[in-house]
């Protein structure tokens, strides 16, 4: 059986493509809904923040559904690391 990936490189993937540190360890369909969301969040806010508001100000659906996703992917892959090396 092949150890888990590293939890620092699940989050570095996670942070560069919201959802597919999920994918990388094998939980997809939750880092695809991940995906969905921040996508559908960026899209969201866009259409409803004010037009004065800051690039941030107009993502932020988005930008928190992707921060939402990288604790999740860190968490997994650190538990999955844990299970590996305990030989559970």
């Amino acid at each position: 059986m092949r150890a888990p990936p590293d939890p620092c490189h699940v989050l570095l993937v996670a942070a560069l493509l919201p959802g597919m540190g999920h994918v990388w360890i094998g939980r997809t369909t939750r880092g695809l809904g991940f995906a969905l969301f921040a996508l559908l969040g960026f899209w969201l806010t866009t259409k409803f923040a004010a037009p004065e508001a800051s690039f941030v100000g107009r993502h932020a659906g988005g930008f928190f559904v992707w921060a939402l996703s990288l604790t999740d992917a860190y968490r997994g892959a650190r538990l999955d690391r844990a299970r590996f090396e305990r030989g559970v």
